[in-house]
């Protein structure tokens, strides 16, 4: 049996001075519906809100970080993190106990309209048009490969790993293992014609090229990643059956193509096309897809009674990870992909795996907390990424978010797939 941990309350005195916005926060923490958090405050004192499991701590440095919250909801108490204003010595847990709690903590979630104002502004000025995408995606993908090549596995796959209810698989064999599944699930065999849009740093590519010996267009936006991917496969010895450019996917069209792809497969590049532009991510999808072909997509999602007002405003992740980006909820991708005439063939969804992915990237970018600091990036990019990477690793476990990958098919009379020589041999 668990003991209850005793509340120790700091005197009212200390509480009646602390300013407006700490003791409204406080306020609202007392009600905790779930779970147990310490709090320490700058004044010395400690206080305790709510009972049982999970627990986290808190440790204030400053009041400041109090009216942050309350102004901006989660972008001001990532910012609060960012400025050193508050630790924990276990940020994910802390991070998974609010989410926990999400529906009682709404004002601490969202904060007020008018704070988070500019903050809205902002992400509406970055949408994704052909100069925008151009300029969001570099500001993420380009920080350098040398940088991501330090804290992810050595297939340098930045997306979910599949375990398959197998959680001591070693993160680059579950991230084969989701690579594998994609392109099953697309069709793709021997001589086949595929499509990747987004191909990052060149897995799948490779994958497709070599262990299915098919033939694979892909593309992207990363000047950096496209380098490593195109060297990747050139030391494979296929560049014979690759080929990977700088390209939008609103240039990709079935008649500048020599026929239409066989397959199409896209990793959570979804994400990054904003909702303006999802009925153009799908019309690419119908017009570079042959009739009776399949495309397998996997994107992240969030739950379908938060879309609307997350929709509405805007969060951490969007200010300071992904400019640009909007989650789909899966009812909204699946009517998107039926509006476009694409059937739903199948749907596999596997949030908890991304959130052990997540602390496996987690922990190794705390293990080389040094290098990234020696590769030039200061300690206020160290928190920012520490805090991203538990703060996804925190929705994933709490359901908030999920991932799915949709196998999509255009209806109409497959053709077979002509097998070449070269396809064969490999």
């Amino acid at each position: 049996m668990i003991a209850k941990p005793t509340p120790t309350p700091a005197p009212a005195a200390t509480f009646n001075t602390a300013p407006a916005a700490a003791r409204s926060v406080m306020g609202l923490l007392a009600q905790l519906p779930t779970g147990c958090l310490q709090m320490h405050l700058p004044d010395g004192t400690s206080r305790s809100a709510g009972t049982g499991l999970p627990r986290a701590t808190l440790q204030v440095h400053d009041w400041a970080v109090f009216g942050r919250v309350l102004r901006s909801g989660d972008i001001g108490l990532a910012e609060g993190y960012i400025a050193k204003e508050w630790d924990s010595p276990d940020l994910t847990a802390l991070l998974t106990l609010l989410v926990a709690n999400r529906e009682a903590l709404e004002a601490i979630v969202y904060g007020r309209w008018w704070g988070s104002l500019w903050h809205r502004l902002r992400h509406l000025s970055r949408y994704n048009s052909r100069r925008g995408s151009a300029k969001n995606i570099h500001a993420h993908y380009d920080l350098g490969n040398a940088f991501y090549a330090l804290w992810l596995d050595e297939s340098m796959s930045y997306s979910s790993a599949w375990f398959d209810g197998r959680p001591a698989t070693p993160l680059a064999e579950a991230q084969r293992a989701k690579t594998r599944r994609s392109l099953q699930q697309a069709g793709v065999v021997p001589g086949a014609r595929v499509l990747e849009i987004g191909c990052g740093w060149g897995a799948l590519a490779e994958m497709a090229a070599g262990e299915f010996a098919a033939h694979v267009t892909g593309i992207t936006l990363s000047r950096e990643q496209l380098s490593w991917a195109q060297q990747r496969i050139q030391r494979a010895g296929l560049g014979a059956r690759c080929e990977l450019r700088l390209q939008d996917y609103r240039d990709l069209a079935a008649q500048h193509e020599p026929q239409p792809f066989d397959a199409i497969v896209s990793i959570e590049m979804f994400e990054a096309v904003g909702e303006r532009y999802w009925p153009a991510y799908f019309d690419t999808l119908w017009r570079c897809l042959k009739p009776g072909g399949r495309a397998c997509v996997q994107t992240i999602t969030l739950r379908d009674d938060l879309f609307e007002r997350y929709r509405r405003s805007t969060d951490f992740i969007q200010q300071y990870i992904f400019p640009g980006g909007l989650l789909p909820s899966q009812a909204q991708f699946a009517a998107l992909a039926q509006r476009a005439g694409f059937e739903i063939e199948q749907r596999l969804a596997f949030g908890p795996d991304y959130a052990l992915t997540l602390r496996h990237w987690r922990e190794a970018f705390v293990q080389r907390h040094a290098e990234v600091i020696g590769a030039g990036f200061d300690e206020r990019f160290v928190r920012i990424w520490t805090f991203y990477l538990a703060y996804c690793e925190a929705a994933f476990a709490c359901g908030n978010s999920d991932v799915v990958q949709y196998t999509l098919r255009r209806p109409g009379q497959a053709q077979s797939i002509a097998s070449d020589s070269s396809a064969q041999t490999a």
